[in-house]
């Protein structure tokens, strides 16, 4: 049974989170901060504080060893998004609406997240250390593995929209050197080499990791002043991030953007079909008891 100190914690977690947003969205409505100054603002975020709050959780991923996280964890990650895979496939073949684009906004919205600006707090919360660890490797595993693989299929939709182009301009002026240009993986892959190359999480996470690896094979402390430069920016990534999400829901012309019915949708995926899948690939594996909450937990809230 669910205890009020417990319901407590949670909301105490949570809140300071929806604070920071409230304030992100009212300093917009209240002509306090421009478009320009939110740009500035999700640049600070993207650039400085959330990678060195990546940088300080991955560098603590496990504090025994890197090598024992939880892979039964990960093996339940991969056989979720092997179901939502299935699915997808099995609807964009069936249905008349099924296409490239929409697979991968469905695959985006059912699977990934960002697990650690509202996981690790609410994930504290409830269950401790364990809790977060998870979260962790989770983020760790979404960065290195599943966001290289989302901008792999990103950069063929792109080169493919322009194979199509090329095509109606080929037929339009009859000219048979403008015809489709051959497809290249290799330029694909050099694309998606480039933008994760200036992606500073990617980054973040190997130093993280490196120094996680490091430290475990021969015992090292991290020196305080690198933690504490670390610290002082990385403590004010979650508010940041919270912040700019406020500035710009604000920003946009309503507030749910997309439209009633895509909201329903999106709502449908993330909250239902991403955790019954979550759940279907944790059972697989043998997980279970508190363990088991917080992967499911995770992949509703994060």
């Amino acid at each position: 049974m669910i205890r009020g100190e417990e319901v407590y914690e949670v909301i105490a977690a949570m809140m300071p989170l929806f604070f920071a947003l409230l304030l992100g969205y009212g300093s917009v409505k209240w002509d306090i901060f421009t478009q320009e100054h939110s740009e500035a603002i999700n640049r600070l975020v993207a650039y400085f504080t959330l990678p060195l709050f990546v940088v300080e959780f991955t560098a603590h991923i496990n504090p025994l060893n890197p090598l024992e996280m939880n892979y039964w964890f990960i093996g339940a990650d991969i056989i979720s998004k092997l179901i939502i895979l299935a699915v997808i496939a099995l609807w964009a073949k069936c249905s008349s609406k099924g296409s490239y684009s929409w697979s991968i906004t469905s695959f985006s919205l059912s699977t990934l997240n960002n697990p650690l600006v509202v996981g690790v707090p609410l994930m504290r919360a409830m269950y401790g250390q364990v809790g977060v660890n998870l979260v962790v490797e989770s983020a760790v595993i979404q960065i290195i593995v599943w966001f290289t693989l989302l901008l792999f299929v990103l950069e063929f939709r792109r080169f493919a929209g322009e194979q199509e182009r090329d095509v109606e301009v080929g037929e339009q002026e009859r000219d048979v050197e403008a015809g489709p240009r051959p497809l290249s993986y290799w330029h694909v892959m050099k694309v998606v080499g480039m933008k994760l190359a200036k992606n500073p999480n990617c980054y973040g996470c190997i130093l993280g990791l490196a120094w996680a690896f490091v430290a475990n094979r021969w015992h090292l402390k991290m020196p305080s002043i690198i933690e504490d430069s670390i610290l002082v920016m990385s403590r004010a990534a979650t508010g940041t991030a919270m912040f700019s999400m406020g500035m710009f829901m604000a920003n946009q012309e309503h507030l749910v953007a997309c439209g009633t019915s895509l909201m329903i949708f999106g709502m449908v995926l993330r909250f239902i079909a991403g955790p019954a899948a979550m759940a279907i690939g944790a059972i697989a594996v043998g997980l279970h008891g508190d363990i088991l909450r917080v992967v499911i937990i995770q992949s509703i809230f994060d």
